[in-house]
């Protein structure tokens, strides 16, 4: 890790601010990409001294290509870039608007797709890299109806890694193309929530930030195509695609109805 150049979006809370303190901790050098000015500073100021802070909106194409630029322009290079910005919602599908999916796809789906296109040529120039797609558990098996536009955001997520992953597995076997996947986090991605969301600090199985982010900063250093936060979410979701009806997996708990 030390004086490996990471790129981190979504970095100003949650996931993305614990995984560059964590890098930043081991000698990473750190470009840290969010929104909010002051919140994004403060986590740049307790990652590492020569941390960027680059306010951006990685929702527009334009913005990204600033970040990747602001990159090369202090350190010369990128070794990973992490798509960890995302939006949640709460809405059935009877009840999801053409805004609401359109904002899931975009938050979820195309912000990632936008650093994946950005830096991909400077991968491809160096011959190596490593891409780490943030998506959740809710990807794999969608247990929660709430949040059905997130779970299909993240969906279609997981097949534009899978993708990538795979065009680039002959002629560019270094690049690494990873997908991460997060159940429960003890965050406060919920007040970002679109129509809201229970505060998930507040649940009792929610995971600590930190095992994320350990496992995020695992796979950086040991390249994975998967990787589930905790071993129970591979084992649920091999339960699950393993059944010969799945009907009979979703009568069962944790699919029961949850508030909002």
């Amino acid at each position: 890790m030390p004086g490996r150049v990471v790129v981190i979006t979504g970095a100003s809370a949650g996931i993305g601010a614990a995984l560059a303190q964590l890098l930043g901790a081991r000698g990473a050098r750190l470009v840290l990409a969010a929104r909010r000015e002051r919140e994004l500073q403060a986590v740049a100021a307790h990652s590492a001294p020569e941390a960027l802070a680059v306010v951006a909106d990685v929702t527009t194409r334009a913005d990204v290509q600033r970040i990747l630029d602001a990159a090369l322009g202090r350190f010369g290079h990128v070794d990973v870039w992490v798509n960890n910005a995302g939006r949640g919602i709460s809405a059935l599908v009877s009840e999801l608007t053409d805004e609401d999916l359109d904002e899931m796809f975009l938050a979820n789906v195309k912000s990632a797709l936008y650093g994946m296109q950005a830096v991909l040529p400077h991968f491809r120039e160096r011959r190596r890299g490593h891409i780490v797609n943030v998506s959740s558990m809710l990807s794999r098996i969608p247990m929660v109806p709430t949040r059905s536009a997130y779970s299909a955001a993240k969906h279609a997520l997981n097949a534009l890694t899978t993708s990538l992953r795979i065009e680039l597995r002959k002629d560019f076997p270094d690049i690494h193309v990873t997908t991460v996947l997060p159940g429960m986090v003890a965050t406060d991605f919920a007040a970002n929530a679109r129509h809201g969301a229970v505060d998930a600090r507040a649940a009792l199985f929610a995971q600590p930030v930190g095992e994320v982010a350990e496992v995020i900063a695992d796979v950086i250093e040991h390249p994975r195509a998967e990787v589930y936060t905790r071993p129970q979410y591979h084992q649920q979701a091999a339960a699950y695609f393993a059944a010969e009806d799945v009907a009979t997996v979703e009568a069962t708990s944790p699919f029961a109805p949850r508030p909002r």
